[in-house]
């Protein structure tokens, strides 16, 4: 069971929950990733419109995301819904649960390295990175892609370093995200090719690193398409625009002309 520092979630949070009882005006669900604390689903959050069998929709046994909709601590109630989760949030928060089930098991593996429990792990380790980076699973993506480097300033022991970096650096991809842009450069000089493409290599070159990959394709005249691999979007997006700038000042100093285009993630 993945944990969580926090002892219950908050408003408009995506839960992972287990229906546990289904009666004729809702159901009640345990909360996965909350030590099993229990959440209602009012039948009229079950479903869009009108519902003429509740167990049509959901079943003793099921896993469900839910949205929080309220959370009473003093009384113990967490008001849940089905119907308010987009397949799109659904989707996400089901991949997003996987890759921290998977992040547990080798925060336990590290642990077990130093004779330790998953308990204890989660004490001395697990909850400080999931503050810092959000969730365990890009903790480990960071240790993946720049080494031990990626903890400076943590406040944990240098053990755990040591052991999580290991795990990282044998069982975890460091991430990769992808931005394109497309780019026309024309130079009507006798050697207007030649600026073209040598624009282009210097652009390319200028932003290239161990973290970051450039590509161009030519589409037809004048037109470019520039690929940028990087660890994050705001690192690619970034290398992106300095490819742009780059390759545009270079034409236009031979006279030429450049234009870039973006183009909006997802497309």
């Amino acid at each position: 069971m993945v944990r969580r520092k926090s002892e219950w979630p908050t408003q408009d949070e995506l839960v992972i929950c287990t229906v546990t009882k289904v009666f004729a005006q809702g159901a009640f669900a345990k909360l996965d990733e909350y030590g099993g604390k229990e959440g209602m689903i009012h039948i009229s959050e079950v479903a869009s419109g009108w519902i003429k069998n509740i167990r049509d929709f959901v079943r003793e046994g099921q896993k469900a995301v839910c949205k929080v909709l309220a959370v009473d601590p003093e009384r113990g109630h967490v008001d849940l819904s089905l119907r308010r989760v987009k397949d799109s949030q659904r989707r996400w928060k089901v991949q997003q649960h996987k890759r921290e089930q998977r992040a547990e098991r080798l925060l336990e593996l590290a642990a077990k390295k130093l004779r330790k429990n998953l308990d204890k792990a989660y004490d001395e380790v697990g909850f400080a990175l999931q503050d810092r980076f959000g969730d365990l699973y890009s903790a480990l993506e960071k240790l993946a892609a720049k080494g031990k480097e990626a903890l400076a300033g943590m406040n944990v022991d240098e053990k755990w370093i040591d052991a999580l970096n290991e795990m990282a650096a044998s069982t975890v991809e460091a991430p990769v995200v992808e931005v394109v842009g497309y780019i026309d450069l024309s130079c009507n000089s006798p050697n207007g090719v030649e600026v073209v493409k040598a624009s282009l290599i210097n652009a390319r070159d200028s932003i290239k690193t161990p973290e970051v990959g450039a590509e161009v394709y030519y589409v037809g005249s004048p037109r470019y398409r520039v690929r940028i691999t990087a660890p994050s979007y705001k690192v690619a997006e970034g290398a992106l625009q300095k490819f742009a700038e780059i390759a545009t000042a270079e034409i236009k100093k031979a006279g030429g002309h450049g234009e870039f285009h973006p183009v909006p993630k997802g497309e």
